[in-house]
């Protein structure tokens, strides 16, 4: 008998440079777990530094490439975990409404932190996402 198959995921046109998978799939069903989206564009920079907004609108975009480079969609969205690099509601208001716009009107369930800092210069915004892999046709 063999365990659960486990692939990792790196979808090209995301910065290749991070020291992680951008995500990793279980078997047979798969279910998909994410590394934080960060705001990064593909050369590894922080985008818009001081703009929580702009930068949760570039986390999402690097998580939907994540999701579909996975076989996996936004509407397959199990659950988000959305850190904000700031303890002013403003900020936490601002990503929050960013990830749910992208989302739509189904938005998953969603954990909203504000914490002390992230992982990269100046960057304020980083969304983790479990998710399901779409099943083959």
């Amino acid at each position: 008998m063999t365990g659960p198959r486990l692939r990792f995921v790196d979808p090209t046109g995301l910065y290749e440079g991070v020291p992680y998978h951008y995500a990793a799939a279980v078997g047979p069903h798969e279910l998909l777990f994410t590394a934080g989206a960060c705001p990064l564009d593909d050369e590894g920079q922080t985008v818009a530094p001081g703009n929580v907004s702009a930068q949760a609108a570039q986390a999402v975009t690097n998580l939907f490439a994540t999701l579909a480079a996975a076989g996996s969609s936004p509407s397959l969205v199990l659950h988000t975990t959305l850190y904000v690099a700031s303890s002013r509601r403003g900020d936490l208001v601002s990503a929050w409404d960013v990830l749910h716009d992208r989302f739509g009107e189904k938005a998953p369930p969603s954990t909203l932190l504000g914490v002390a800092c992230l992982g990269y210069p100046e960057q304020l915004v980083e969304i983790q996402a479990v998710a399901l892999i779409a099943p083959p046709d």
